[in-house]
């Protein structure tokens, strides 16, 4: 397979897992699939990261996504483990 299908078929993968996190966070459905919004508010969280309290940001949003992807607690069987609560 030539190199450029091969870069272009990673880079329509990778984009398409990005939207999927749009709607693992409701994102769409909250804001009714307004890309106005959606638009908007990633502008906003890079400008947020670019500030002077991005790495502060960065430590917060990173520890809720990574929560976000454990398995519900109340579905694990067989273990005690519980995923800590993140304060904004």
């Amino acid at each position: 397979m030539r190199t450029w299908r091969v870069e272009r078929r990673k880079r329509t993968r990778h984009l398409i897992e990005l939207g999927g996190l749009v709607m693992k966070a409701g994102v769409v459905d909250l804001t009714g699939d307004d890309r106005a919004i959606i638009l908007g508010a990633l502008l906003w969280m890079a400008e947020k990261l670019q500030s002077d309290q991005g790495e502060r940001a960065r430590a917060l949003w990173s520890a809720k996504g990574r929560q976000a992807f454990e398995p519900d607690p109340a579905t694990r069987k067989g273990t005690d483990r519980t995923v800590p609560a993140v304060r904004p």
